[in-house]
């Protein structure tokens, strides 16, 4: 499958711009695992490589999972070991990573995972310590991560919270930066409608209109923008 124009400078923005947002959550949960050399980790929409990047910086040998064909051409450009879809479980992995969780891509995903790994889960944390949800018109809710872990039949091992602001140069920057999470949908230009953008968007123009609008009150006097936002992490074992 061929990328559109659009779904290709998405995945630029995300490269580029959002993915860094997201470190302190990878490298607290990588601390909390104590991940270095000898350890294998498998990375569930790992997006265009960077938690992989950060785990190879550590001595460990990360693969990747991502379905989206212009963020995985991304990674593999920076020499990364990413799939479409869940590796067998040929040489099982000591941890299994997957933020913003989706049940069924992580009951594909646990075979691969040895018995006593570890299984990661993470997402946004209450909604009054998240910026970002509140500015997209109230986003998505947070995933009940305690229940995916009854549900899958892992053993819970602790959680955690971590800050994580979003903080771009400028407004432009972020309204690209979030649009290119995907929380903010949009319809392809020209198919306007309201079951195209369930938030009411048109196009892309115009949701990029309504965001950077919805923005200046988090614009600072620099002319930066400051979203400041908390993760909450599980972690959970294979038993």
């Amino acid at each position: 499958m061929t990328p559109t124009p659009t779904a290709t400078l998405s995945a630029r923005d995300w490269a580029e711009i959002q993915e860094r947002m997201l470190v302190p959550l990878y490298e607290a949960v990588y601390d909390r695992l104590e991940v270095g050399p000898g350890d294998r980790l498998l990375d569930l929409d790992c997006g265009a490589g960077l938690p992989l990047l950060l785990a190879a910086g550590r001595g460990a040998a990360a693969t990747g999972v991502e379905a989206d064909p212009a963020r995985r051409a991304l990674a593999r450009e920076r020499l990364l070991e990413v799939l479409e879809d869940p590796p067998a479980p040929a040489c099982p992995y000591d941890a299994l990573l997957a933020f913003s969780p989706d049940p069924a891509a992580l009951a594909a995903a646990l075979p691969a995972v040895r018995r006593g790994g570890a299984v990661v889960l993470a997402d946004w944390g209450p909604a009054e310590r998240c910026t970002v949800p509140s500015v997209l018109g109230g986003g998505p809710a947070p995933r009940d991560l305690d229940a995916l872990v009854e549900r899958a039949g892992l053993r819970p091992d602790g959680s955690g919270r971590v800050f994580c602001p979003f903080g771009y140069a400028d407004v432009d920057s972020a309204v690209r930066g979030l649009l290119s999470t995907g929380l903010y949908p949009v319809a392809d230009d020209g198919e306007a409608g309201e079951s195209a953008a369930p938030c009411g968007m048109a196009d892309s123009s115009l949701a990029e209109k309504e965001l950077t609008e919805a923005l200046h009150p988090y614009e600072r006097t620099d002319g930066a923008v400051w979203l400041p936002n908390i993760f909450r992490y599980v972690i959970a074992r294979v038993t």
